[in-house]
């Protein structure tokens, strides 16, 4: 996410406690936050998938193949 969407994430909350939103700018606001939620929740994931754990047996355990088997590419269980 670039600096000008979380710029305009801060600008909108400053306004929303101030003055309140119209809801156009309500509807950008969720919308912004969603995406800022969805990049925060990528790069989390790319670190974890990244993460290797040595096992007390000394077998090495990969967390993004481990969980990925789990809960499937989407990160739900059951899929």
């Amino acid at each position: 996410m670039d600096s000008t969407k979380l710029a305009r994430i801060n600008e909108l909350a400053r306004k929303s406690k101030a003055e309140g939103l119209t809801e156009q700018e309500r509807r950008e606001q969720a919308m912004l936050r969603s995406e800022y939620l969805e990049a925060i929740r990528g790069n989390l994931k790319s670190q974890l998938d990244h993460i290797d754990i040595l096992n007390k047996d000394g077998s090495i355990e990969n967390l993004g193949e481990k969980y990925e088997a789990r809960y499937g590419k989407n990160g739900k269980k059951g899929n």
